[in-house]
């Protein structure tokens, strides 16, 4: 691992040589701390400067341990690189070069040749698992795979975002030579592999941090999950930028998805996080660091970070593929359509507008380029966020998630894909924990009290209905079905991303937006300029009615989202729920 640039110990277990171990807490309101070995052997660590215990011992791989802060509390190791069961467990020294990389020489691909599918781990059989999936993902087109957040969690069965142990990978999903097993056999296919991060906040059981390094938080300021991390500390700052470091070095991750950042209270800190990890990255090696950033704060994106996740440009789609307007929605309620034309145009839609608490939100993003935004139909929040998962394939019809698929996968932007996208699976993502006690009943009573505001969950015993997150069912009903490479849905998908690798993809770098025109409610057209001159068109109809309008010449026709493409192509119309795609040359004016 590399040095941290403060003068601090690095975080955790390192293992200095085959027998040699060197451990090291940042403990300041410690009194006295140890390392307790499984074999009952004591080791007193050494109070250093600012906080810190270290000791050096003789402990092999695979050694188990925690710390017992002031002879009352037995800890896992808040950087513990693995764990003997979850996260009340001991903590186990790993040896970081164990693994022999099948393909060392792999340093990533372009972000402009992304085509990104967002898994859960679990739900897919742990690391083994979604080893699987990677041969039928890598010949759909996929060329990244973004798995949702691996730190550890209590129990078995979690979305990931409520880890406590950022270093650990989830000990229910297999060891960390799995993981990097995994990674390098996507790899092997040709598959760049991200992974969500969340450096917002510790999940609500079996974080010990306030106990013995109370000064990891910072009381003044507050997030939905409870106290702000203090970034201003070096310590602190050191403790997630070298995780970050780890993920992508040790394990070899192509890029990091950072969760959440508009509950990172500090303005510098995700700057300095990128421009560590830029100056540490072999200069040949492609590395992708994303956004979710619900300040729609573009000024990051020129600083260091490829890319935002676009729920602006979901919402607007969802809006009109739905009708839904409820909670966040109602932010798009109104001129969806001219919204979602503000989107393919610029990118956010909200630019320092007032949302519906009537606060401003966004930054200008019309100069950024069309690959500055990772757009989708569906994710793990927009669809396990719903009372009852339910996917857009029970939502809206058939033709008009069609239509909008095309959009998706052929537009200038960034397309990412829920698992089970490419199936229309019908079987619904739910919101699972593995809690027990009292937080596990606070936890299925916060999940219903969230819908009492909506229509359909105005009375207790509708709300009772809600899935409860701890059910081990809610857990398997999670499963999707994946489709046969025949099936119509996969044929659509793979059709679609060879169009895009074919007549897209090397022409997208330096592309720009030349606008987008409203045609009428749910229809418009937008346009892009590629590198090599030519223009891309979409014409977009999400209504049941036809819109006249002047379609590009016939002869430039890429695809046509209908199901069946009739002898006599659309030439001045566009028909309902449907998506037309044009590749027009440069020069042609026809």
């Amino acid at each position: 691992m590399p040095h941290p640039t403060s003068d601090t110990w690095s975080h955790g277990a390192h293992l200095l040589d085959s027998g040699l171990t060197r451990f090291a807490l940042w403990a300041p309101d410690a009194f006295h701390v140890s390392v307790e070995l499984e074999n009952g052997q004591s080791i007193p660590m050494l109070l250093q400067d600012d906080g810190w215990y270290v000791i050096k011992a003789a402990c092999p791989p695979g050694t188990a341990y925690r710390y017992q802060i002031d002879g009352e509390l037995l800890v896992p190791d808040p950087a513990s690189r693995a764990q003997q069961g979850d996260v009340h467990g001991p903590s186990l020294v790993v040896d970081p070069n164990a693994y022999q990389w099948q393909f060392p020489e792999w340093q990533g691909r372009p972000w402009h040749e992304a085509v990104i599918y967002e898994l859960h781990v679990g739900v897919l059989g742990g690391f083994a698992g979604v080893e699987k999936q990677l041969a039928r993902l890598a010949e759909l087109g996929i060329t990244a795979i973004e798995l949702m957040p691996l730190a550890q969690v209590p129990g078995e069965r979690n979305w990931g975002y409520d880890g406590v142990l950022p270093y650990a990978p989830q000990s229910s999903y297999g060891t960390p030579d799995q993981l990097k097993h995994l990674i390098d056999c996507a790899h092997g296919h040709g598959l760049m592999v991200i992974l969500d991060v969340v450096y917002n906040h510790f999940g609500p059981d079996g974080n010990y941090l306030g106990r013995y390094a109370k000064g990891f938080f910072r009381h003044d300021q507050k997030t939905p999950w409870g106290d702000a991390i203090d970034f201003r500390r070096p310590q602190v700052r050191d403790f997630f930028i070298d995780n970050a470091l780890m993920w992508l070095l040790e394990y070899r991750f192509d890029g990091l998805r950072f969760d959440a950042v508009h509950a990172i209270e500090d303005p510098d800190f995700l700057k300095q996080m990128a421009a560590r990890i830029r100056q540490q990255i072999d200069g040949p090696r492609q590395v992708w660091l994303t956004l979710e950033n619900e300040l729609n704060q573009a000024h990051l994106l020129e600083e260091g970070y490829d890319a935002q996740w676009n729920d602006d440009g979901h919402n607007a789609l969802h809006v009109l593929l739905t009708g839904e307007t409820e909670a966040y929605y109602s932010d798009f309620a109104e001129q969806p359509t001219e919204k979602l034309a503000r989107c393919l145009s610029e990118g956010f839609i909200y630019q320092g507008e007032r949302n519906r608490h009537g606060e401003p939100r966004g930054e200008p993003s019309g100069h950024l380029p069309p690959n500055a935004f990772v757009l989708f139909l569906q994710n793990h929040d927009q669809i396990g966020n719903r009372a009852f998962g339910e996917r857009l394939s029970s939502l809206c019809s058939t033709d008009a998630l069609r239509a909008a698929t095309t959009l998706l996968l052929l537009s200038p932007m960034v397309p990412l894909l829920f698992m089970g996208d490419e199936g229309a699976a019908r079987e619904p993502f739910l919101f699972f924990t593995d809690f027990h006690g009292e937080l596990a009943e606070a936890v299925r009573n916060g999940r219903r009290s969230e819908f009492a505001a909506f229509a359909a969950f105005t009375d207790a015993q509708q709300r009772a209905r809600i899935p409860d997150p701890n059910a081990r069912e809610t857990f398997d009903a999670s499963r999707p079905r994946f489709p046969e490479p025949n099936e119509p849905w996969a044929e659509l998908y793979r059709t679609l991303l060879q169009l895009r690798h074919r007549h897209l993809t090397e022409h997208l770098t330096g592309s720009r937006s030349l606008g987008a025109q409203v045609l009428g409610d749910g229809a418009l057209y937008a346009r892009w300029q590629l590198n090599d001159g030519s223009e891309l068109r979409i014409d977009l109809n999400l209504s049941d009615t036809a819109m006249d309008t002047a379609l590009p010449d016939i002869r430039h026709r890429l695809f046509d989202s209908r199901l069946e493409t009739s002898d006599n192509p659309p030439t001045t119309a566009l028909p309902p729920y449907s998506a037309l795609v044009s590749l027009t040359p440069a020069g042609d004016d026809a």
